[in-house]
């Protein structure tokens, strides 16, 4: 596999993470009361662990992609 080829797929896949990312915090604002309703028939949580939850699942979400997609396909582009 050429760097080419590998800049490419972290370039796509940072694209794609990025609008799973936008796509969860999007329905976490304007739908947050059903989902809470929604996890409610499951889970018994608190308004405030639900929120916790999600906005740490969406840190490490972010997290995640800038060091395994983002810094990664920078350091290619910068190196060649």
């Amino acid at each position: 596999m050429t760097t080419e080829i590998i800049r490419d797929v972290l370039a796509w896949c940072s694209l794609f993470n990025v609008g799973l990312l936008l796509i969860w915090v999007l329905w976490f604002i304007f739908a947050h009361d059903w989902l809470f309703r929604f996890h409610g028939k499951w889970f018994k949580l608190s308004v405030e662990k639900f929120d916790a939850i999600h906005y740490t699942g969406i840190a490490f979400l972010k997290i995640g992609i800038l060091f395994f997609n983002i810094v990664p396909y920078l350091a290619l582009r910068i190196l060649t």
